[in-house]
């Protein structure tokens, strides 16, 4: 393997087009003082050596900020952040704004540094899918003009603009279909558990069996905070009780994956109801809780360009949509 060849600086840019490495400067920064034949032999030269400017570099010696959003996402196996972080990007480069994605793998400590390194970037906003339960330490940087949008769930101890789900209302929606088809024996299954969320998606889950009297849901309720802990065997676990559910409901694609794969394995004809749509939902008729990803990262993204443009102003939370996907696995009468 050959050894790279070093990037060409400012000074060789300079040196190959006979002018100062002022001149090579002001040419990049489209200054009017530098006469247009300069400005000529200075870009040609440039591209011969295949120089970039550095714009972070030069925007931090001036003092200001870059023209990055960053978008700080947790796991990065989960589809759903790529559908949001596609609406952000569309929405920010139609204002002349880039995307810079960072993950916390869905660590408290690691959000914290990774917000720590993209802050002494200088990047113009922070776009945050919170993990920790505390954000409050970035109010003095909200306050010093970096805005702070919460996604998909609100920020901790902070006051900020936030973007989220319908997620009580969409649950909420999924159970009564299946109330109306016979079900009161109806399980959630979801992790973690603390996200906010999976508690939304469970409180309007608890809201709508109550509504027709059922409130003891406790003993069909499976949540955990180990990510790895919806498994088959929990699944199973739930249908071989002696009083099984008649129908499930899901709090994320995950969830909706592991209770397929239980009653594939068991053979059972219990309805299902998925909160997250997925690739294969419609091919494998699985009734879902859909929305627009993209739709939840253009309106953050929106939010971001707003408060960089009007600081002040009270805090605003937008909401949206969820609608329920009829597909078949949500419309089984109760066994």
């Amino acid at each position: 393997m050959s050894t790279p060849t070093a990037r060409a600086t400012i000074e060789d840019v300079a040196r190959l087009a006979g002018v100062s490495a002022k001149t090579v400067s002001r040419v990049f920064a489209d200054s009017s003082q530098v006469a247009p034949e300069t400005k000529e032999r200075v870009l040609s030269a440039a591209s011969r050596l295949r120089f970039r400017p550095n714009a972070l570099a030069r925007n931090l010696r001036r003092g200001g900020v870059t023209s990055t959003v960053a978008f700080i996402i947790g796991d990065m196996q989960n589809p759903f952040y790529f559908a949001v972080a596609a609406g952000i990007e569309q929405e920010l480069a139609q204002h002349g704004y880039t995307m810079l994605l960072a993950t916390t793998d869905d660590s408290p400590a690691t959000e914290r540094r990774v917000i720590d390194v993209l802050l002494a970037q200088r990047v113009r906003a922070l776009l945050l899918i919170p993990v920790a339960d505390d954000q409050s330490y970035l109010d003095g940087e909200r306050q010093l003009g970096t805005p702070v949008i919460g996604v998909d769930r609100p920020l901790g101890d902070l006051v900020a603009d936030t973007v989220v789900l319908s997620n009580r209302t969409g649950m909420a929606e999924a159970v009564r279909s299946l109330v109306a088809r016979g079900h009161r024996r109806i399980a959630f299954v979801a992790n973690p558990a603390a996200v906010y969320t999976v508690q939304e998606r469970l409180a309007g889950y608890r809201q709508a069996l109550a509504e027709v009297g059922v409130t003891d849901t406790a003993r069909w309720e499976r949540l955990s905070d180990d990510p790895t802990s919806i498994t088959r065997d929990v699944v199973r676990g739930l249908l071989g009780a002696a009083e099984p559910p008649t129908a499930i409901v899901t709090g994320n694609n995950r969830a909706t994956a592991a209770v397929l794969r239980a009653l594939r394995d068991t053979g059972a004809s219990t309805a299902v109801i998925g909160f997250d749509d997925f690739e294969l939902a419609e091919m494998l008729g699985v009734s879902v809780v859909s929305y627009d990803a993209s739709a939840l990262g253009r309106a953050a993204a929106r939010l971001a360009i707003d408060r960089i443009a009007e600081p002040s102003g009270r805090a605003r939370e937008i909401e949206i949509p969820t609608h329920l996907v009829h597909r078949g696995s949500g419309e089984r009468p109760p066994s």
